[in-house]
């Protein structure tokens, strides 16, 4: 899952992203750019819901908070 800052950004980057996932889905590689943030999430029950959080730290020295909510499907 990819999140795309830039409109939220305007002038400023992103220094670090950090993602955090609950217990049940696991969390994988990370990357951040300069405007986006990316994780790998696998496993986790199918039918259920997962809250995974995503905290940015700009260059300019302000923090964000964006949480997306990932429904399990079985294939």
């Amino acid at each position: 899952y990819t999140l795309d800052w830039t409109v939220w950004l305007g002038a400023d980057t992103i220094s670090t992203g950090t993602w955090t996932a609950p217990a049940g889905i696991t969390k994988g590689a990370e990357t951040t750019t300069t405007t986006t943030t990316k994780v790998i999430l696998s496993s986790g029950t199918a039918g259920t819901s997962y809250d995974v959080g995503c905290r940015i730290v700009t260059v300019g020295g302000l923090t964000e908070d964006r949480t997306i909510t990932i429904l399990v499907q079985q294939r």
